[in-house]
């Protein structure tokens, strides 16, 4: 099949590095374009990232050379060479908010890592196992925005990513009325590494900034509907969060806490969870996981270095569930935060996207 061409525009920021990293060798896109800031633009990617590169494996050979563009002086020259854009930039809020619509009425479609357009009520915010119904409001956006092709999807927050859709087929199936949710969250999702935060090293950090009231309040949009062309959240269930920064380099888990209006006994519950597959895994996506939800029978897992990576970091994986004193259950989840959680979310957003025709090429 004929590739779709991808720009990332923040590529150089640790998420924009996960980005660039995925769209090597991607089966369906084909990187094109690499934007950052003014300071970046005129460099190959290689001068531009510089000691900066913090993933696993070197910056893809294919991808070196490129020359860094700039993402708010270049757009034009960005959108004519693209179908589509993942955006990771790094600025302020009402800054993101406006240069993700100005590519948009460019007529690109804009797929984004960050948080500025989460809560606004036509922007699509979809885990494509969770709530792919969702895109049907991009017709109200582009509306809006008064465009033909362009509009702004964007991915939840990291930290849901390994909780939500554990409950997600119980919520379906045995009515969840409220949970509480405690996340031990890693260092790449303040873009930091050990050499860059050594006072994380042997520490806990009790406080993330607004991320709690993330944790609490975006799951009741992800189990909302669309109606009259906004996404109205759901009204339950009721979560209460509290987040924890972690001596580890990436993985987010989180201690969980459920009841439900139909209490299901264990067996029902491990049934749902080995059985639910989504949208995703339905359409055969590139990089949704095989089996989305892995449940581990040992007392000792999941474990952030041995699991995290579990399926290209795209699955999610549960362990420990037993009866609750205060709850109905509890139990472990744990997800890759810069794999499951933001860029290989956003480009498993971007497949669903292509494949429901929402993104076409040019």
């Amino acid at each position: 099949m004929e590739k779709f061409r991808v720009g990332v525009i923040g590529g150089t920021g640790m998420v924009g590095q996960r980005f660039v990293s995925l769209m090597e060798n991607h089966p369906w896109f084909d990187l094109k374009v690499i934007a950052a800031s003014p300071r970046s633009a005129g460099k190959t990617y290689e001068e531009a990232i510089g000691s900066r590169w913090a993933m696993p494996n070197p910056i893809p050979e294919a991808f070196r050379s490129i020359i860094v563009k700039d993402a708010t002086a270049d757009k034009e020259d960005i959108v004519s060479q693209v179908d589509f854009v993942f955006s990771a930039v790094d600025m302020k809020k009402e800054e993101i908010q406006a240069l993700e619509e100005e590519y948009a009425k460019l007529e690109c479609p804009v797929v984004s890592n960050n948080s500025a357009h989460r809560w606004t009520p036509d922007v699509p915010m979809v885990v494509p196992e969770i709530n792919p119904e969702h895109l049907a409001v991009i017709e109200s956006q582009r509306k809006r925005l008064g465009t033909k092709k362009g509009f702004i999807a964007v991915k939840s927050n990291c930290s849901l990513q390994s909780y939500v859709p554990a409950l997600h087929p119980l919520r379906k199936k045995y009515g969840l009325n409220k949970a509480l949710v405690c996340t031990y969250q890693a260092i790449s999702g303040a873009g930091k590494t050990f050499d860059t935060w050594p006072e994380m090293v042997d520490n806990v950090i009790p406080y993330i900034g607004g991320e709690e009231e993330k944790s609490e309040q975006e799951p009741l949009k992800l189990w909302g509907k669309v109606e009259n062309g906004v996404i109205v959240s759901a009204d339950s269930p009721s979560i209460t969060a509290q987040c924890l920064r972690v001596a580890a380099s990436d993985g987010h888990m989180a201690a969980v806490f459920a009841s439900f209006d139909n209490k299901p006994s264990k067996e029902e519950i491990l049934d749902c969870w080995k059985n639910f597959k989504g949208r995703a895994q339905e359409l055969d996506l590139p990089s949704a996981p095989k089996q989305f939800l892995h449940y581990f029978e040992e007392n000792d897992r999941p474990q952030t270095k041995l699991d995290r990576n579990t399926e290209n970091g795209m699955a999610v994986c549960i362990g420990r569930l037993r009866p609750d004193t205060q709850y109905d259950y509890k139990f472990v989840c744990l997800s890759h935060n810069t794999l499951r959680g933001a860029a290989g979310g956003a480009v498993l957003l971007a497949e669903l996207l292509c494949a429901e025709g929402y993104i076409v090429r040019n």
